[in-house]
């Protein structure tokens, strides 16, 4: 289920020079998200394991031309250096998974309308749902990719492979109950504190990515 990994950086071109100096891949400009004070670019991770579709790494940053901002516009302009700031899951329809959540009694906002411009002129579309309770930030949000959007990995620049993804937890038992409730199927491992964890090798080396 897993869609993509948000890298994120106080600055965008810092983030993809940060990439591209440790995987020899640059990674493509996506766009900005219009109100929210923020603008990404792109790298395929290539095929996920069910091979419906790709997945992606974005790397987020603040847009110095929106005034607007919302609580990860602030978030990113603070941090030191990249590191991931979360990760998305597609769980096919959103609005199934919204009622089975609220029949499990699991707060979730959402789903909510999404797009963003493309360079080409195209606008991308899409619905998230967000958990109210992530687990310090080692849950997912949720997405579904309109229909009439192409799959952001499927023109993003390749050359990288994602070798590992892992949510670290000091409590793993705890997690894994709430993931399977969730239907996520990710490598959960026990760590000192909560992180999320990803390897991704390039053309030149790897790279090893934590919250």
């Amino acid at each position: 289920m897993l869609d993509h990994i948000l890298l994120g950086s106080n600055d965008l071109q810092r983030g993809v020079d940060f990439v591209e100096q440790h995987t020899g891949v640059r990674a493509a400009f996506g766009g900005v998200h219009p109100g929210r004070g923020t603008q990404n670019a792109l790298l395929s991770l290539g095929p996920s394991v069910s091979r419906d579709k790709g997945r992606y790494l974005e790397i987020i940053g603040p847009d110095p031309k929106q005034t607007s901002s919302n609580e990860l516009a602030n978030m990113l302009k603070k941090l030191t250096e990249p590191r991931l700031v979360g990760w998305a899951a597609h769980p096919g329809d959103i609005q199934v998974l919204a009622d089975d959540l609220a029949r499990a009694a699991i707060t979730a906002e959402g789903p909510l309308p999404g797009s963003r411009k493309r360079p080409d002129g195209s606008v991308l579309h899409w619905k998230t749902l967000h958990l109210k309770d992530d687990a310090n930030g080692l849950l997912p949000f949720f997405i579904e990719w309109s229909l009439d959007s192409p799959h952001p990995s499927a023109d993003a620049p390749s050359g990288c492979q994602l070798l590992r993804f892992e949510l670290l937890t000091p409590d793993p038992a705890a997690l894994a109950k709430i993931t399977t409730l969730l239907k996520l199927k990710v490598p959960i491992a026990k760590g000192a504190s909560p992180q999320l964890h990803a390897v991704i090798k390039g053309s030149e080396r790897e790279l090893s990515l934590t919250s």
